[in-house]
């Protein structure tokens, strides 16, 4: 019966805690990232895929950038490891219009 108690009330308490990934995905299409935020946890990676039919960048909002990628074609990948929490925006260094955050809990 404890084991039972104990089960009911870890399972419970799991279900009202935030949900973070761990990683995340953003698609590149249409011009436009998908989604356009993402949360994830201290230490997570975020991978960004062009299916976009031209290229696109993605690229540190902040002075100085503490990342950028080469431009991707379609079909193409870039990935950044976040180790600080904070909110992170970029956009396309091409499509300055194209804009994103990431959110490091």
């Amino acid at each position: 019966m404890r084991k039972l108690l104990l089960a009911a009330l870890l399972l419970s308490s799991a279900a009202i805690a935030p949900a973070w990934a761990t990683d995340a995905t953003v698609t590149i299409d249409n011009f436009t990232f998908a989604p356009a935020q993402v949360e994830i946890t201290a230490g997570g990676k975020v991978t960004w895929t062009n299916n976009d039919d031209i290229p696109h960048t993605v690229t540190d909002a902040a002075t100085p950038r503490q990342f950028k990628s080469a431009a991707l074609d379609t079909g193409e990948s870039f990935s950044q490891v976040f180790t600080k929490p904070g909110t992170y925006a970029y956009f396309c260094s091409l499509h300055a219009h194209m804009q994103g955050t990431v959110i490091v809990k």
